[in-house]
């Protein structure tokens, strides 16, 4: 029998990955929107928010979660500009870093 926690814990893994930079940066103008607009939404400052689009660093607890859920719902949106081009990195071949 497994354990319920367990499972949530493993879910949340799965969920947890961003998109590679790129997308980011992407999903973000096809909707028309700043880097200072999405760092007032998420709650940081625009340097941020810039730094996670180039890849220097990755958003962590509690905006990560955030600027997740506004990636989502931008690619929902905007499912074009999720689509990663040719050649762009995969999450996987992400490393977390700080930010």
């Amino acid at each position: 029998m497994t354990d319920p926690d367990r499972l949530k814990r493993v879910d949340a893994l799965v969920d947890d990955v961003l998109p590679p930079p790129a997308v980011r940066a992407k999903l973000r103008l096809a909707a028309g929107l700043t880097q200072q607009e999405v760092a007032e939404a998420v709650g940081v400052k625009r340097l941020a928010v810039a730094r996670w689009e180039l890849g220097q660093t990755h958003p962590r607890r509690p905006h990560r979660a955030v600027y997740m859920h506004l990636l989502k719902r931008l690619s929902e949106r905007y499912p074009e500009a999720a689509k990663p081009d040719e050649g762009m990195p995969t999450p996987a071949s992400e490393s977390r870093g700080s930010g």
